[in-house]
């Protein structure tokens, strides 16, 4: 599975990139001894913009039409 869209792969990496800003962020917040809560939250918010990402990518995979549908359930059944 290659993503071919290169509007739809820049995307996805624009994405992933804000995910790691996030994370590192969460980094100096631990650093800093933040509050637990305020980690969490922040933790949260990273884990729901990977998933994002993740279901970004299982649509562009979809959209390119050149992966059967049994083996786009099985990506889903493995990975979400």
């Amino acid at each position: 599975m290659i993503i071919h869209d290169a509007a739809r792969k820049k995307s996805i990496v624009l994405r992933l990139k804000r995910a790691e800003g996030q994370l590192r962020g969460i980094q100096k917040l631990i650093e800093s001894d933040a509050d637990c809560e305020k980690v969490a939250q922040q933790l949260a918010a990273a884990r729901k913009a990977l998933d994002k990402t993740f279901f970004s990518l299982v649509g562009c995979v979809i959209a390119q039409g050149d992966v059967p549908a049994d083996d786009v359930a099985d990506l889903l059944a493995r990975f979400s």
